[in-house]
């Protein structure tokens, strides 16, 4: 009997031959993160159980992202129990403050994802991890104690979906539009508890960077994960990535594989889409809401926050001035210097944007960038529920990094092609 590639994938690290849409596993797991939100709520769980072990201090990525710089004495006691458990488990990849960055462009970027495996962690947007051909997903800080202890975890094998990008990007529309375009068709709970794996000629054109961002967001239709199959791109961004371990094991879908649903879009046909509030459900094109007035524009976040992202915004900001307060967030130390040795905070700071060092912060309304009462913030992260960044009567629009860009420019919400 066929299996589609998240099954595949689920059957090895169970160790059978074979599982089906519902089927219950206990599969291995080949990476788990930890950061620094939820992390030290499992290392509590498992000190009051008197557990002070971890399964393989090889397979565990640590790093602070969501408060990190700390913010305050709670985050700083946050990353001062993180600091003090990696150590004393003499966890091999730590990445401390200075080396810290947001988990899910850090752990790519670093080598720590191959294609076949199973990666788990305490945060909704692990989903990222699939455009690599793995299965990854997001759990919460009961399981990351499990999963830290024993390496083990059991899943419902998901049933999935399949979303097929014909056609090409048009100039000024990029994998957020495209993201945001499905999430539009079939709602934040259309895969719920569902894999949604992405084929088509359309990806073919996309970078690793452009097809994280498209899975990253699957957990905003519901999604149990998303995933992407291997191919060249794949390949060549492995091959310049990987470090340790270099050798990896590739699934593909079969043929006849069964699939819940087929949803087909045309790409080519595609406008720059906007998320209106408060859901990623809500995108229209960007003729349906231009010139509704903006206050802060974000360009950064484990959705658009990649060199790729600030170069699409840099390019559009070159010679311009923002008209509101724009803040600019490098995902990873190695994407922040990167972007200053190729000359794009020249552009941002020239702009009048503002720099951030790596954080997850103004995304979830923790810091670097909160809303005040009434405000309006078109951004590149991947939710814009009530509150997500700031006050709750504060409301954010989700958009691209060259929207946000262009918009920030207009001091509304603007269509980038008006800059291309």
């Amino acid at each position: 009997m066929s299996m589609t590639i998240t099954e595949k994938i689920l059957a090895r690290a169970a160790g059978l031959k074979k599982v089906v849409a519902g089927q219950l596993i206990d599969a291995q797991l080949d990476v788990v993160l930890f950061i620094d939100v939820t992390g030290p709520a499992a290392i509590k769980m498992l000190a009051e159980k008197g557990i002070d072990k971890v399964f393989d201090r090889e397979k565990i990525v640590v790093t602070p992202d969501h408060f990190q710089p700390a913010k305050d004495i709670q985050s700083a006691e946050l990353h001062k129990r993180l600091d003090d458990w990696a150590k004393r488990h003499k966890i091999k990849h730590y990445y401390k403050i200075g080396r810290a960055g947001v988990c899910h462009a850090l752990l790519p970027e670093q080598g720590h994802i191959r294609p076949g495996e199973v990666i788990v962690g305490p945060d909704s947007h692990t989903c990222t991890y699939g455009a690599f051909a793995a299965f990854s997903t997001g759990i919460g800080s009961t399981d990351l104690a499990a999963a830290i202890a024993t390496g083990k975890l059991w899943f419902r094998v998901p049933a999935s979906m399949k979303f097929v990008l014909n056609g090409s990007l048009p100039a000024g529309v990029y994998s957020k539009d495209v993201i945001l375009a499905v999430i539009a068709r079939i709602g934040t709970d259309g895969a719920l508890y569902k894999a949604m794996e992405f084929v088509g000629p359309a990806l073919g054109d996309m970078s690793m960077e452009a097809r994280m961002t498209m899975t990253n967001m699957a957990i905003e239709a519901g999604a149990k994960n998303g995933i992407i199959g291997f191919d060249k791109v794949t390949k060549q961004y492995l091959d310049e990535h990987l470090k340790d371990k270099k050798e990896y094991t590739i699934f593909e879908s079969d043929r006849d594989a069964e699939y819940t649903a087929v949803e087909e879009f045309d790409c080519s046909k595609l406008e720059p889409m906007v998320a209106l509030p408060h859901l990623p459900s809500n995108a229209v094109p960007i003729g349906e809401c231009a010139g509704k007035k903006m206050d802060q524009a974000y360009i950064g976040s484990c959705t658009n926050g990649r060199i790729e992202d600030l170069r699409i915004a840099a390019k559009i900001l070159k010679g311009r001035q923002v008209a509101i307060r724009t803040i600019v967030v490098p995902a990873t130390p190695t994407i922040w210097k990167q972007a200053k040795d190729e000359g794009l905070f020249d552009i941002f700071y020239d702009a009048g944007c503002v720099i951030s060092a790596p954080t997850c912060g103004a995304c979830l309304g923790g810091f670097m960038g909160v809303l005040a009462e009434g405000e309006k913030c078109v951004s590149t992260t991947n939710r814009n529920f009530v509150g997500r960044m700031g006050h709750p009567k504060s409301e954010v629009y989700l958009a691209s990094p060259a929207t946000a860009a262009a918009s920030a420019v207009e001091g509304k919400l603007t269509d980038p092609r008006r800059f291309m």
